[in-house]
């Protein structure tokens, strides 16, 4: 029996009559999910355990059979007992799902886009049209939050939305301009940072003969890409108004001369594409010739792998989540091998700059902070001090948000070791480590303001662009901290050129944010407005990998936002029932606050723990502050006030570059008002 497979909406099957296949319950779900992701490759068992269960329970293995089991019977009804699996089928450590190459739906779609590249217009129009109608919903719909689904969900977001644009394109080339208008328009209203979507929709306005709306369209393009990201729009953008108000002659529709542009553009397309595929090709080779060369089994394979996924995990937010599963396992391999030098140089050799102090998988930095001080424990006599130096270091970074004083002098023994080296890598590696563990009080912006930028003078003088980059964010956070919007600027400016120029996509994500907090901060915009740039921001961290910064930091902001105004603004999204993530102990009170439900307002605030050290400790503090007046809680005020008093000077919130609750100065006046004693 053939089955189909639907992954472009909720994950479903369907057999060959057409109806849909029983499937059992969400894990069932998730085990097939995982393994179309898979593309027919082989999942190890453990692995699956591991996505499944933050946190495996007993007998997770079995259970795990069971689940392939009653999906084998779902899926082969017809199989006779103990004949082998002919779809799901085990082999080495785990199994793998042999579905054909047009039996899952994401697989058609792509092959129906490669297709498409030489059709005509009206072909290209009837492919892309059926492409999309694949479509029931985002890719993987209920696994959106499961790290293994967030690349792959991205990658074939990204490929749909190309779809939307390339259809639009067939369907000016057809002179269908005015289907096309409807359908750009609401598609640049929900993804408003496609600059080509923008393109095509005012040339489709313009040649419906919509000349004054067309500008209009590419000048509420320019004022969002610059109000919004502080970057000005690109070349095509610019030429294309241009050509508009100079009413261009090759504007105008036509099949003759929208086919020469679609020659013009192949081509252009095909010179660009050049320099890949010879890039590919050297890659090829060279990683042929090392097959050939190291042997297999070869300790210096882990050591290569390990570089590898250095530069994996600055390539995007896939990258990222690929490169700390495939980390955990070079660790555990190291290892097993018993050579604690050789864990050593795997453990430390991932060095890669880490901005944000809420780790993005607890259960993985446990894990090689435990590592890595095993290691540091078996190190023999005479192992070079910078082998100890990037184990210590790893400590302070996977340590962040802890507190601890273990990592702490493990931040600043790495620091030392650095310096006395006169390594400069490794101090950049030791630094970061050491602004992860400079958040033991609040008011610390000046501190980290410094450490921001030593590392940037030496990654810029010693090559280290992934460091420098890093210091430039530290010191956007600082400045705005410390209410110095001019340097952060200067700072956000330089981050932004430098990953454009080398290729580091995740950066945006906080310079975009950083652009809203601006916005929220300096120009004092009505609550709708503020509440609406740090929606546009938080629209990036969808697929960026980075679940220790995405969970619950949009509702946050929003709550931010409310608190700020005065009279406040309207809850909004900020309900009971909102996903407040980590943040849920600071924000419930004052949700409770805005129901009128007091009394159980005060029980939650005095419930609400300390903040933790990290980048929102000043946010939070001022949070639990504000509510804390408000119940007349007498204790929590003094409690905040002792608190937050070290950070007199700055804006409470905004040394995380990317939200703020205003000056601590008055939060700290309204406590001591409050409390009945000059401030």
């Amino acid at each position: 029996m053939r089955v189909e497979f639907g992954v472009l909406g909720p994950v479903t099957a369907w057999d060959e009559a057409g109806e849909p296949v029983a499937l059992r319950g969400p894990r069932h779900r998730a085990v097939l999910a995982r393994l179309i992701i898979a593309r027919r490759r082989v999942v190890p068992v453990s692995v699956l355990v591991e996505d499944l269960w933050p946190d495996p329970p007993a007998g997770a293995v079995a259970t795990v059979r069971s689940f392939v089991a009653a999906l084998r019977r779902a899926l082969e009804p017809g199989r006779a007992p103990r004949t082998p699996a002919r779809l799901l089928v085990t082999e080495g450590p785990g199994y793998a799902l042999r579905a054909g190459r047009d039996d899952v739906d994401a697989w058609r779609f792509e092959q129906a886009l490669a297709s498409v590249g030489t059709l005509p217009p009206r072909r290209a129009a009837e492919e892309l049209d059926a492409a999309l109608a694949l479509w029931r919903g985002p890719a993987y719909a209920e696994f959106a939050e499961e790290p293994w689904a967030r690349a792959e969900r991205a990658r074939l977001a990204e490929l749909r939305l190309g779809t939307v644009e390339r259809r639009a394109e067939a369907l000016l080339a057809l002179g269908r301009g005015t289907e096309a208008v409807s359908e750009l328009d609401a598609h640049v209203t929900e993804h408003p940072w496609r600059e080509d979507a923008w393109r095509l929709l005012a040339l489709a306005l313009y040649r419906d003969g919509r000349q004054g709306d067309a500008l209009a369209v590419l000048r509420r393009a320019r004022a969002l890409l610059v109000e919004q990201l502080g970057v000005d729009p690109g070349p095509r953008l610019l030429r294309l108004e241009a050509d508009v108000l100079a009413q261009a002659e090759h504007l105008e529709a036509g099949p003759d001369r929208d086919a020469q542009s679609a020659q013009t553009a192949q081509t252009a397309q095909s010179a660009q594409s050049a320099q890949p595929v010879q890039a590919e090709q050297v890659w090829a080779r060279a990683a042929t010739a090392y097959d050939r060369t190291v042997a297999p089994g070869a300790r210096a394979r882990l050591e290569s792998t390990v570089g590898l996924l250095r530069d994996l995990a600055v390539t995007g937010g896939g990258g990222l989540t690929a490169a700390r599963e495939h980390r955990e396992a070079a660790v555990e391999a190291a290892e097993e091998l018993g050579d604690a030098e050789l864990t050593a140089r795997v453990i430390g050799a991932y060095d890669v700059p880490a901005i944000w102090t809420r780790s993005d998988d607890p259960r993985l930095a446990a894990r090689l902070v435990d590592a890595a001080e095993r290691t540091l424990a078996g190190l023999p006599p005479g192992t070079h001090p910078a082998v100890r130096a990037r184990l210590l270091a790893t400590v302070a970074l996977e340590s962040r948000g802890s507190g601890t004083r273990r990592a702490d002098r493990a931040a600043r023994e790495a620091e030392e070791t650095a310096r006395g080296l006169d390594d400069p890598a490794l101090l950049a590696f030791a630094l970061n480590g050491v602004f992860m563990q400079s958040f033991g009080r609040t008011g610390l912006a000046a501190q980290r303001d410094a450490t921001g930028a030593e590392l940037v003078a030496v990654s810029a003088r010693n090559g280290l662009v992934s460091y420098e980059v890093l210091g430039h964010l530290i010191r956007i956070q600082a400045r705005a901290g410390l209410g110095d919007f001019p340097g952060a600027d200067t700072h956000a400016a330089a981050a932004d050129r430098l990953a454009e120029r080398h290729e580091r996509p995740l950066v945006t994500v906080f310079t975009r944010w950083y652009a809203a907090l601006r916005r929220d901060a300096v120009d004092a915009p009505s609550a709708p407005e503020a509440e609406a740039a740090y929606r546009d921001a938080a629209a990036l961290l969808e697929d960026a990998g980075m679940p220790g910064l995405r969970h619950g930091l949009l509702p946050l902001a929003l709550l931010c936002v409310r608190v700020r105004r005065s009279p406040p603004a309207p809850a909004g999204r900020a309900a009971e029932d909102t996903d407040w993530g980590p943040y849920a102990p600071w924000a419930r009170p004052l949700v409770l606050l805005a129901e009128d439900r007091r009394d159980e307002a005060a029980a939650a605030l005095r419930r609400a723990p300390d903040p933790p050290h990290d980048l929102l400790a000043e946010a939070l503090w001022a949070l639990t502050g504000h509510a804390a007046v408000a119940l007349g809680d007498r204790e929590t005020m003094r409690r905040v006030y002792r608190a937050l008093a070290p950070a007199a000077g700055e804006l409470a919130g905004a040394g995380s570059g990317l939200l703020t609750v205003g000056p601590v100065t008055d939060h700290l006046t309204a406590l001591a008002t409050a409390l009945g004693h000059r401030p």
